[in-house]
């Protein structure tokens, strides 16, 4: 009876840690959307000609980023869901992803960054002038479009360390060994 009970009470922990883990992983969803459908959108036409989010690479880069993400999102919460017990390729699995999907959504958000500071500022050194003040719709809602990038980025940080936590847990501290024969203390490093 009691191991029963043991047992009972260390599947609700785990359904605890699974549906945090699991709404973790879905807010970063449905931020990925929410740029992603701002960016698409992101067109602007008057009398100095049109703009819109597929003229510029980066911001095509920082669309397909967002929908990846978007969709690991959501297929890592699935799996993140089912009431299994983590084993090591599971946890080896979600770090690598985990890692490497952090980097891409990081790395668009900087590379756009970058393209909405130009449009804004401009760079008189290669002659090019800011943007914004004929198409300021559009650099506000790829500036919007950046900002949640930039929090997603950071929730993917935030699941990272989880995983890698998950991964290296399962790993036992190194043993200390004393080969040391003349009472000599040595530092272990």
């Amino acid at each position: 009876m009691e191991d029963l009970t043991h047992k009972t009470a260390v599947e609700d922990e785990n359904y605890g840690s699974n549906m945090a883990e699991t709404m973790l992983r879905l807010l970063p969803m449905a931020l990925c959307v929410v740029a992603l459908v701002i960016m698409l959108k992101d067109s602007q036409t008057n009398d100095f000609g049109s703009l819109s989010y597929s003229d510029l690479g980066t911001f095509r880069y920082l669309v397909h980023a967002n929908g990846i993400c978007a969709a690991y999102s959501l297929l890592s919460a699935i799996v993140a869901a089912l009431p299994r017990p983590t084993t090591m390729p599971r946890a080896w699995t979600f770090f690598l992803l985990d890692q490497m999907l952090t980097y891409i959504i990081l790395a668009a958000g900087a590379a756009s960054t970058e393209v909405v500071y130009l449009a804004y500022k401009g760079d008189t050194s290669v002659t090019w002038s800011e943007t914004c003040g004929s198409f300021g719709g559009f650099c506000r809602k790829a500036t919007a479009s950046v900002s949640i990038t930039f929090i997603v980025s950071l929730c993917y940080v935030g699941i990272s360390l989880l995983s890698a936590y998950r991964l290296f847990s399962k790993y036992d501290a190194p043993v200390e060994h004393y080969n040391n024969k003349r009472g000599i203390e040595i530092a272990n490093y």
